[in-house]
């Protein structure tokens, strides 16, 4: 079939194509062009979906609506689909040299210690990374630089040139002050010190291109989170709590401390969100259950989802294995990964509004 010929098929395609919507960013996904190479020939059709992000949580509905609405075209019996990604760029606003090949930068934060954080940072990570997203994660925790062990990764990182090289593990590049400092030694610092070792950390690690780079904060609204807004474009925050009152009531500030800041806030999770007993199934909500979402929706943020309270955690953190990897198909990894498609759900969305997504 001539390209003449193959027009008018190819424009019938196209028109059901744009009966598919992302249900996140409302649009057809011929406006928001994602459709690349399509090809006619004769009664095969071929073409790839360029998603926004490698840890899209529609990716296989995406696929089956368009192969659906494809293959309902007269003329077309055969309906080839590739799926691929290409991460939109969110951070808006002058950045760093070392920072001008990442794409979206988000904090992930939490009004109070002892809920979390780092173990849900290190598996968001991990999870989007195998995805096949390119990712970093800055351990900006000065106090209790827990991300090494987390990743498993041991030593000190190379300078070359006035750049830190970052080490890496599991896919993920990670810069934390545990490289540095001796084993056991506590940080014993104030404002000023803490503003000069977040400055070296963003302005000199050689981070590449990165789609995300994550940033695990210290627990509350003080010093580094204030230096990190005033020094980077962010894409945005999310905020890890737990069911309890004591710690909503902190989580609360710290969305309310991102929104004074002008971070917008991609979401919330509940981590320890209950316990389920391995050996009688029963469900104890330890801490309570379902703050977070109430939350969430009280303040008019996403709720990115919810963390059992499960001993494979802890066990993959020791080890230096996050769960998400070490054992991915544990109930928990699903909903560490399924919370790690939410958030990068969340910064595509963001992404939508900074970038020109109209056909070229």
């Amino acid at each position: 079939m001539s390209d003449r010929e193959s027009e008018p098929l190819e424009r019938a395609v196209l028109d059901a194509l744009r009966t598919v919507k992302d249900p996140d960013l409302h649009k057809d996904i011929v406006s928001l062009n994602f459709i690349k190479t399509l090809r006619v020939d004769g009664g095969k059709v071929s073409f790839a979906i360029e998603l926004t992000t490698p840890a899209c949580p529609v990716k296989q509905d995406m696929e089956r609506w368009a192969r659906e609405a494809v293959a309902k075209v007269p003329g077309v019996r055969e309906v080839e689909i590739q799926m691929t990604a290409a991460v939109r760029q969110a951070k808006k606003g002058p950045s760093l040299e070392l920072l001008a090949k990442v794409k979206n930068i988000i904090a992930v934060g939490s009004g109070k210690g002892g809920v979390g954080k780092s173990t849900v940072t290190a598996n968001l990570a991990v999870g989007l990374a195998l995805s096949g997203a390119k990712v970093g994660l800055l351990d900006a925790d000065i106090w209790g630089p827990n991300i090494p062990l987390m990743m498993g990764i041991d030593g000190q990182p190379r300078s070359m040139d006035n750049r830190i090289q970052p080490l890496a593990n599991h896919g993920v590049s990670v810069m934390s002050m545990g490289f540095l400092a001796a084993p056991d030694t506590p940080i014993i610092w104030r404002g000023p010190m803490l503003h000069n070792v977040m400055q070296q950390f963003l302005s000199q690690v050689e981070w590449g291109e990165l789609d995300y780079l994550l940033i695990d904060l210290p627990p509350g609204t003080g010093d580094v989170q204030l230096t990190l807004t005033q020094t980077v474009p962010l894409t945005g925050a999310v905020v890890v709590t737990t069911p309890q009152d004591v710690a909503l009531q902190d989580a609360r500030k710290a969305i309310l401390m991102f929104r004074q800041v002008k971070v917008e806030v991609l979401g919330l999770v509940e981590n320890m969100s209950y316990f389920q007993c391995p050996h009688c199934q029963a469900r104890t909500d330890i801490f309570s259950h379902g703050g977070a979402e109430e939350t969430a929706e009280r303040f008019g943020v996403p709720f990115l989802g919810e963390i059992a309270l499960d001993v494979a955690i802890r066990q993959g953190g020791d080890r230096g294995r996050p769960v998400v990897i070490g054992a991915p198909e544990s109930p928990v990894a699903r909903a560490f990964m399924q919370v790690a498609r939410m958030m990068a759900a969340q910064v595509s969305i963001a992404a939508s509004g900074s970038v020109d997504m109209i056909i070229q």
